[in-house]
């Protein structure tokens, strides 16, 4: 196909980031949009018209927009609890799915999201962006030229001081304080995990197969909220949230590596993934990088950025605009280029299952005072037998220290 005739549900402001980006692509074309609130739902239609010269179609309803013989692949942006009914109405009538990060709320949707992507064959795709991103992938690219050694422990954080989004939701009609009020879990684990699993082999001959949560105290937003009282919602004052500030998990994976994640959303921080690799020849953290060749003498993994992929070290200024700085752009770009030709996703629906099922499984963790809960094996045995893959190819460069 020349062209993909994309449609997007949830347009709040990262659904409408998206749309534009892919709209400013020359072999894409929005053709129709859908949000809960009419008014997002026009404003998206409205600025496709003005910028572009076309005005796509609009609803409210999600099922007007799947059944639409001009629509090719649909875009899933909406609030988390959404993202996999979406998806699974979507694949039921033959479409194309991409769908944003969040955590899954129970077992059952995650195996019901493998089970109808299996019956339909839907080609299917989850966004974790931060796969694409260029520390991650340079990190990855080194891993496998075997600069790392053999990988032992990796360890990722969502650390983002999000006060504000989740206090004035009512406001700003975001999802995430009706989470932070009735849920503790991690519940956005994708921007950590996605990385590290590619790198792991994570459904590809290696595979997660148990976790452990535990939960601090929930202090942060009640302060914050009795600190704000003339600014918030009357409502919340006095109200407890159920999502605790810091929550802990360890994973354990087949081969013996151990995975350690940490969600810090609700405390004064500054943003930090914490992206770490630690192998039995070389460690990072972050952009720091210690090779044991070089004994303790700490560089910088920007030394390394020949063995970067070529999505990356020839973006172009404008690239970097695109979404996230750079890494949104390049991660739509797979996504078109495997619909149009017809390729597997790099991030697929097994991908989608096990790195979402962490919210749902730490959940009952947490509950249960940090009892272990087991990783369903979502490729039912298959992740001994598939081959690696990862989201974008690497240089064919020798690694010099």
């Amino acid at each position: 196909m020349e062209k993909i005739r994309m449609g997007f549900i949830g347009l709040g402001g990262r659904g409408r980031g998206n749309m534009h980006l892919c709209a400013g692509m020359p072999d894409v074309e929005i053709t129709a949009v859908c949000d809960l609130y009419l008014d997002r739902a026009e404003l998206s239609a409205k600025e496709i018209e003005e910028r572009h010269g076309y005005r796509p179609f609009l609803t409210t309803d999600y099922r007007e927009l799947v059944v639409r013989d001009d629509v090719d692949a649909v875009i899933v942006t909406s609030s988390w609890e959404d993202h996999i009914p979406l998806a699974i109405a979507a694949m039921k009538q033959g479409k194309a799915v991409a769908i944003e990060v969040g955590g899954a709320y129970s077992l059952n949707d995650c195996f019901e999201l493998v089970r109808v992507q299996e019956e339909t064959q839907a080609p299917f795709m989850f966004l974790e962006n931060c796969c694409f991103d260029e520390t991650e992938l340079l990190v990855t690219s080194l891993v496998r030229k075997g600069v790392y050694g053999e990988v032992v422990h990796c360890s990722g954080a969502y650390g983002h001081d999000l006060r504000t989004e989740i206090i004035y939701g009512k406001e700003n009609r975001h999802y995430r304080l009706r989470n932070y009020m009735h849920r503790n879990c991690e519940n956005y684990p994708t921007h950590e995990l996605g990385p590290i699993a590619k790198i792991l082999g994570i459904n590809r001959g290696n595979r997660m197969v148990s976790l452990v949560s535990m939960a601090s105290k929930s202090a942060g937003l009640k302060t914050y909220v009795n600190d704000h009282k003339d600014k918030v919602d009357p409502e919340l004052i006095g109200k407890e949230f159920a999502q605790g500030d810091v929550v802990t998990t360890i994973i354990k994976c087949a081969h013996g590596e151990t995975i350690h994640l940490r969600l810090d959303t609700t405390l004064p921080r500054t943003y930090d993934r914490d992206f770490t690799v630690h192998g039995t020849k070389a460690y990072s953290k972050n952009n720091s990088f210690v090779l044991d060749a070089k004994g303790e003498h700490t560089v910088s993994l920007r030394d390394y950025k020949k063995h970067l992929p070529l999505c990356w070290t020839d973006m172009t200024e404008e690239g970097r605009q695109l979404g996230h700085g750079g890494m949104d752009g390049i991660e739509f770009r797979v996504f078109i280029d495997c619909l149009k030709e017809n390729k597997p996703m790099p991030i697929d629906v097994y991908d989608a299952a096990a790195w979402m099922c962490i919210s749902c499984l730490s959940e009952t963790s947490i509950a249960q005072g940090g009892m272990p809960q087991e990783i369903p094996d979502f490729t039912h045995g298959q992740w001994l037998i598939r081959p690696l893959e990862d989201v974008v190819e690497f240089p064919d460069i020798e690694f010099e220290a």
